[in-house]
């Protein structure tokens, strides 16, 4: 994953699961990429 993609998903989550960005910086890249992908499908299934 590039620094990009990371800070884009750390973004959305900080919005989403208010998650503070200090505690997201010491999680791993599939740690992020997990969290990023369950919140967003959930709301997307929601929003079916």
């Amino acid at each position: 994953m590039c620094r990009k993609e990371r800070k884009n998903m750390v973004e959305f989550i900080e919005k989403v699961k208010e998650i503070d960005k200090e505690t997201l910086m010491y999680m791993t890249d599939a740690d992020i990429e997990h969290i990023y992908n369950t919140t967003y499908f959930h709301l997307e299934e929601i929003a079916e």
